[in-house]
């Protein structure tokens, strides 16, 4: 239900999702940020083929990524993108040499 505020009065309006769009076979997930090694589970159904034990000794598929909120500039503060790839440091070789 979504209240929406029209001609300053508050009125319910029931929102009726699209059946069948959203896939069915959600799992919980293990979501690895591999610049930091900062770790945390959660519902996906995204494909994987690797796992991990968790925290609690069941194990769980685990889903890589590259950057997480505990390792991007935004979320904490820092200036400057660390860059696993050295992507940052091949784009400022290759336009260091033509000045």
């Amino acid at each position: 239900m979504r209240f929406i505020k029209k001609y300053g009065q508050i009125r319910a309006k029931t929102v009726v999702m699209k059946k069948g769009i959203h896939p069915d076979n959600y799992r919980f997930v293990v979501f690895k940020d591999m610049s930091n090694g900062y770790s945390f589970i959660s519902r996906s159904s995204a494909p994987t083929r690797e796992s991990v034990k968790w925290e609690d000794g069941k194990e769980y598929p685990l889903i890589k990524l590259e950057i997480s909120n505990t390792s991007h500039p935004f979320f904490t503060g820092q200036k400057m993108l660390v860059d696993t790839a050295g992507r940052i440091d091949k784009f400022k070789k290759r336009y260091e040499k033509k000045k």
